[in-house]
């Protein structure tokens, strides 16, 4: 059995993203990233945690480093699903167009493939909200890695809606499509600038603007 991605180096995972191979892909990198930004919010309170200067806010770092990991878990998880989703639907595309079960094997793997870019967007959206309760309370030694998570988890949201879209496009259920779409498109709308907005702020304290 091969060895899980997120069990491999981090050398090995970047060399299996740039081989020619169905998977991983742009939707397990998109994960991936997803995980280190969790994983620096969460870095964020534990550096937090059992500081005196910070004793009013331990209970709500305590909580938002618990949520902090179990994203981190859910998008490492995200990883494999996304990498796995795809196999079948690089086989669907190989089928030989005169076959009957072409169309409908190809539907089947094309829904498939985009239900975990779907649950990282989820994910994504929670570990911002995550970190901008950080970027106000967490120790202020770690506000440029509450930021630096931001940034990553922004790039990796809209990556994980591209995985999505250019999947939705080919449907002939365009019900379903549409479903997906929407929601892609709503979690867009209300947390890339979330996002960009811890970005801007951590950038203005750290350089002293704020």
């Amino acid at each position: 059995m091969p060895q899980p991605f997120m069990q491999q180096s981090c050398a090995d995972f970047a060399a299996n993203i740039a081989a020619r191979n169905s998977s991983p892909g742009g939707g397990s990198a998109s994960a991936a990233v997803g995980a280190i930004a969790a994983a620096l919010g969460q870095m964020a309170g534990n550096f937090t945690l059992g500081k005196e200067k910070y004793a009013d806010v331990q209970d709500d770092i305590e909580r938002l480093c618990t949520q902090a990991r179990n994203i981190r878990l859910r998008l490492l998880d995200c990883v494999e699903e996304d990498a796995a989703a795809f196999v079948p639907l690089a086989r669907a595309y190989g089928i030989p167009k005169s076959d009957p079960d072409r169309t409908i094997r190809l539907e089947r793997a094309t829904q498939a493939a985009c239900k975990p870019p779907l649950e990282m967007m989820r994910a994504l959206c929670e570990a911002i909200e995550v970190l901008e309760e950080l970027e106000g309370t967490c120790n202020r030694m770690l506000v440029s890695d509450v930021g630096c998570g931001a940034a990553l988890a922004l790039g990796a949201l809209q990556s994980a809606s591209m995985n999505i879209y250019v999947n939705t496009k080919t449907l002939i259920d365009r019900d379903f499509a549409q479903q997906y779409e929407a929601e892609a498109d709503k979690l867009l709308a209300t947390y890339v600038p979330r996002a960009q907005l811890i970005v801007g702020t951590v950038m203005n304290t750290i350089r002293g603007r704020k």
